[in-house]
């Protein structure tokens, strides 16, 4: 088959990462007989070097007339120390969002068995962790209007939310539930916040069409602690966009690396998929970046596709490299040598084009030391 992906890898460590990830989805194509054109566009600080916009119009026409995106980072250090700065990396982003209308971010966390001694939290709690945050991403205190006072010494930021805006990311965390485990926890803050109430008593209503699904409410304060404290309780997760931001970074704790984490934004004609981490800029250029969460996202974007094999293969490759420790330093066992990203990369695609042959010593091939055992 025939598609057309754009890549988009941004800054920072994107580019690194991205790389990788087009490593793997080259390798599905030689495998499984495809073919993915690829369109690289431009967004964030490299884009404002470069036009002047955080989001050039080339960049949104390569995204609309792509079948599916594969997004890096955005985030440069010059506009983080730089709080005055009225055009910033980080407006590309959201701008594209809204262009491309992507109203969902899904987020799966696992805890691989491999990678429990790395998390900070017990192995008892976190081994068997298997859920996905669904958060609205349209919506919600981010889009809302934002003022500072004259004299800059108050400032305010309107959250704001339409129940049709609620419905549409409800329906595909509902639809999610009834393939996983017919749960949906709503997270949200109704004790305080109208919003709040709001998407609680839409979810109310909308639970009606979905009776196998049991659902559950939390508070945002609560859930971050049973995050940590029983994080296999939850199945599904939806909420917000402020706090779907908050608690997705939160159970990167669990996964031992939020190098680990990927996502896709889903919308009605257009979806893109990307790591949830930033772009590192401390460790742009040195080869060190984990690439696993760009390479997953490239595995949810081959499922978008309806490529469930190709996709299958690329998180089996995933786990093989776990579980053989050719992974970076910051997953790295203590006894373990680090690989550096472009190597992690290399055995992925390896793996996905030699999978047949089970005698392959692909530890050994990566340290140049045999080809086979």
């Amino acid at each position: 088959m025939k598609f057309t992906i754009a890549i988009i890898p941004g800054d920072g460590i994107g580019p690194e990462v991205t790389s990788q990830a087009k490593k793997a989805l080259d390798a599905v194509a030689e495998a499984y007989d495809h073919i993915f054109l690829y369109k690289e566009a431009q967004i964030g600080a490299t884009a404002i070097e470069a036009t002047g916009s955080p989001l050039p119009k080339e960049t949104i026409e390569i995204c609309k007339n792509a079948d599916a995106i594969l997004f890096g980072a955005v985030g440069n250090e010059y506009y983080d120390n730089n709080p005055s700065a009225k055009v910033r990396p980080e407006q590309g982003l959201l701008r594209l969002r809204q262009e491309l209308d992507l109203f969902c971010k899904i987020k799966p966390v696992k805890a691989y068995d491999n990678l429990i001694y790395n998390s900070p939290l017990k192995r008892d709690v976190i081994k068997g962790t298997d859920f996905v945050i669904f958060r609205e991403l349209t919506g919600g205190i981010y889009f809302g209007d934002k003022e500072i006072s004259k004299d800059e010494k108050s400032a305010y930021d309107k959250s704001f939310y339409t129940i049709d805006q609620i419905k549409r990311v409800a329906h595909l965390a509902f639809k999610a539930a009834q393939r996983r485990r017919n749960k949906i926890t709503l997270v949200d803050k109704a004790n305080v916040l109208a919003t709040s109430r709001l998407w609680r008593k839409t979810i109310i209503e909308i639970a009606k069409e979905y009776p196998n699904v049991d659902v559950e409410f939390m508070f945002i304060d609560n859930a971050a602690m049973k995050m940590i404290l029983n994080p296999k309780q939850f199945d599904v997760i939806l909420t917000e966009n402020l706090f779907g931001d908050i608690i997705s970074d939160e159970a990167s704790a669990i996964a031992g690396s939020i190098g680990l984490l990927a996502s896709s934004s889903i919308g009605e004609k257009n979806a893109l998929f990307e790591p949830i981490h930033g772009s590192f800029p401390k460790a742009k250029g040195k080869d060190i970046a984990n690439p696993l969460a760009s390479i997953l996202s490239a595995a949810m974007l081959l499922k978008h596709l309806g490529l469930d094999e190709e996709a299958d293969a690329i998180e089996r490759a995933v786990e093989k490299s776990i579980a053989l420790g050719i992974t970076t330093k910051d997953i790295k066992r203590k006894t373990q040598t680090s690989t550096s990203t472009s190597k992690v990369g290399d055995f992925i695609a390896d793996y996905i084009t030699n999978q047949d042959d089970s005698n392959m010593n692909f530890r050994n091939i990566h340290m140049g030391q045999s080809t086979i055992i």
